[in-house]
């Protein structure tokens, strides 16, 4: 299973010995989102027992940022479990906020965290992912009898299309997998003879929505 981005959140209920549990699962950029979004939760469900949330982002270095928190629950029962299952599905750009409404029984350490494990599960199966994909971001500028060649070579080895320019020659801005950047470059040597010029600008790391393409 690949690493995969959260493009749309999703909220469910879960109740168990009459405590309620509320799942939220929120698409974020960055930290600062994130805790923006658990403040908001706070706020909004200020007379519940718990706010327990995960989150998985990245820094403005590429690094990934993972926290937890079990506001006020047992160590270990409610933040870190549902900080593990994000982990496990490796989900990023994710914020899991679990709300809990005491029922006047105590679950016990097992009963906290398969509550909280559960309600994040349920809550990530009505979102909505995208697989993320590492790559590198060219440009490719050939000469107009050469595209449609060009084109079914991309179509070959999934080069995705983000721009085009069409003036005395065609330039084209593309990324190609990185599993597939050498044999694209071989091949457009051998095809074309040095007649189109590929100049690399750098790796990306990339996704799909739909039919949107989308650069992290």
């Amino acid at each position: 299973m690949g690493e995969k981005v959260l493009m749309a959140g999703a909220e469910v209920q879960y109740v168990e010995k009459r405590s309620k549990f509320i799942a939220q699962i929120i698409p974020v950029k960055n930290e600062q989102e994130a805790m923006a979004q658990i403040e908001a939760i706070k706020k909004k469900y200020y007379d519940a027992r718990h706010n327990c949330y995960a989150y998985v982002v990245y820094n403005e270095n590429g690094d990934l940022i993972k926290r937890s928190s079990d506001d006020g629950e047992p160590s270990g029962t409610a933040g870190r479990p549902m900080l593990e299952i994000l982990e496990g599905n490796k989900i990023n750009n994710i914020l899991s906020v679990v709300t809990r409404y005491f029922g006047g029984t105590l679950l016990g350490t097992g009963g906290l965290v398969r509550a909280y494990s559960t309600s994040v599960k349920d809550a990530l199966a009505k979102c909505e992912m995208s697989e993320i994909f590492d790559g590198v971001k060219l440009e490719l500028k050939t000469d107009y009898t050469s595209l449609a060649q060009v084109q079914n070579l991309m179509r070959n080895l999934n080069v995705i299309e983000l721009e085009s320019a069409y003036e005395n020659d065609v330039n084209l801005v593309l990324i190609s997998p990185l599993e597939a950047l050498a044999k694209f470059k071989k091949e457009l040597a051998e095809l074309f003879s040095g007649r189109e010029i590929t100049t690399e600008i750098g790796k990306v790391r990339y996704g799909k929505n739909g039919q949107d393409i989308f650069v992290l």
